[in-house]
């Protein structure tokens, strides 16, 4: 009975990935790279095929305090190198090639955002490109109804502006580096010279360098918790100068994160630990296991912390930020 079982399981799995033309199912990878070919001693479907367990319901009656801080996870820390890693990158034939078993964060956003899951708010007022609003989720870029990436052209031009860049227009001067230039006689007998399209520039896995998250700190009574809902996140790279020196950081996009939950819920993230109990990105979220630094806070003057304090002391300035939360929750329990 359980051969049978089995059996019915490696084929509907291996259906779903010769039919999807890839290594994965539910939109996450699976161990199954051929079809009748387990790599590995059982099928990891459970993160693939589970289903996401929805926030538990607040009123506003029942949250007696909460506050809104801004952080950044800095992927240079050891701790948060399953965000970042593995990476992604593309052939010589411009073929998209993504690990075989799991992806990183932006490989998951990338991919379920040129499908069309989940929608993207720029950093910035497209009409006024100096106010740097976005993670207020007041920008959206939206394509046609029913279409997405590959199917709104219009939307594709937007929407490349914030997944990469264009190479640099070709000139005479550069034109062997986009290929052989060619030239047309035009009617008056002048000679105009044609050349090859700009290079795309995608940004890829290894470009990320932080991720920034919004979220709400509460104390709800009703349950008697302190407790912490992620709202935005937005991946962040270099900003360079055309000679490639760092100038500073630049906030790619801004994604509203319970709907990033119902992608994240089916990837993989690896544990170093134990191969056997790897857990969901919407798990590593859920259970905190990244290290992040606040960088705002909700004041009344409305600024960041690097508007007062620099290097140690914003630091300091963003430990004791945590610890005011900490000690909020410590007095709700000492009378």
């Amino acid at each position: 009975m359980k051969g049978l079982f089995l059996a019915a399981l490696i084929t509907g799995i291996t259906f779903g990935v010769s039919a999807q033309g890839m290594e994965e199912i539910n939109g996450g990878p699976v161990n199954v790279p051929t079809e009748g070919i387990i790599d590995g001693v059982f099928i990891q479907e459970h993160i693939p095929t589970k289903r996401m367990i929805p926030y538990e319901y607040v009123r506003e009656a029942d949250v007696v305090w909460s506050h809104r801080v801004w952080e950044y996870i800095d992927l240079r820390e050891k701790i948060n190198h399953p965000l970042y890693y593995p990476f992604d990158e593309y052939d010589s034939d411009g073929k998209w090639v993504k690990h075989r078993s799991r992806w990183s964060l932006y490989t998951v956003m990338k991919h379920h955002i040129l499908n069309g899951d989940l929608r993207v708010f720029s950093p910035y007022n497209p009409a006024q490109f100096s106010l740097l609003d976005g993670d207020q989720l007041k920008y959206p870029i939206d394509p046609q109804p029913g279409l997405n990436y590959y199917s709104d052209s219009a939307y594709a031009a937007e929407l490349f502006q914030y997944l990469g860049r264009l190479g640099p227009q070709p000139t005479r001067a550069l034109s062997n580096m986009y290929g052989e230039d060619s030239t047309i006689m035009l009617a008056d007998g002048t000679i105009e010279y044609v050349y090859p399209p700009r290079d795309t520039i995608w940004i890829m896995s290894r470009d990320i360098v932080q991720y920034r998250i919004k979220e709400d700190w509460f104390l709800d009574k009703e349950r008697s918790v302190l407790d912490v809902r992620i709202i935005a996140i937005a991946p962040v790279i270099y900003q360079k100068s055309p000679e490639g020196d760092i100038e500073g950081l630049r906030e790619l996009f801004w994604l509203y994160f319970p709907h990033c939950r119902f992608v994240f819920n089916n990837y993989f993230t690896y544990n170093e630990q134990n191969d056997a109990q790897w857990m969901s990105f919407d798990d590593l979220f859920w259970k905190r296991r990244f290290n992040s630094v606040a960088y705002r806070e909700s004041n009344v003057h409305d600024r960041a912390i690097e508007s007062y304090r620099a290097g140690v002391d914003a630091l300091w300035e963003s430990e004791h930020i945590k610890n005011e939360i900490r000690n909020i929750e410590h007095d709700v329990w000492s009378f």
